[in-house]
């Protein structure tokens, strides 16, 4: 199956684009490629490279610990919201897993949403209407009013 990313989103919906990617390593950097490529265009006032940054973390956080007995992909959304920009990560896992973890200085994981936490200005982890758990970030003032 290969991946798939949604360039042209309707004209008037919030949704800017989309990516469906397999659950591996791999798909990080991908991820982080097509998004630069596809957000670029509407000229957002926050850190693109702190984007790619969280983005990066939630599709590793998504390819390590999400679940399925089937085949399954990780799905990437990205919206604007008035003046946010909204990313989020979908994949099969359980929501109730997903938790801001603190981590001793010699534990080699656990940093991801520490990382998110510091730099969007918030982010939310739930239930995904795709199934399974989705995992959010939002960068408030990615475009002037």
């Amino acid at each position: 199956m290969a991946y798939t990313i949604d360039r042209y989103p309707c004209e008037d919906a919030p949704r800017l684009g989309a990516m469906t990617l397999h659950p591996v390593a791999e798909s990080v950097p991908r991820a982080r490629r097509w998004f630069r490529k596809l957000i670029t265009p509407y000229y957002p006032a926050c850190s693109v490279d702190d984007c790619l940054l969280m983005l990066s973390e939630l599709i590793t956080n998504a390819v390590v610990h999400g679940k399925s007995d089937e085949p399954w992909v990780v799905r990437v959304e990205w919206f604007r919201e008035g003046t946010s920009l909204r990313v989020e990560v979908h994949n099969p896992g359980l929501p109730g897993s997903v938790r801001l973890r603190h981590p001793d200085a010699d534990d080699a994981h656990g940093r991801g949403l520490l990382l998110v936490d510091s730099i969007a200005h918030s982010w939310h982890a739930g239930p995904s209407h795709l199934g399974g758990t989705a995992v959010s970030f939002e960068m408030a003032d990615a475009w002037p009013s």
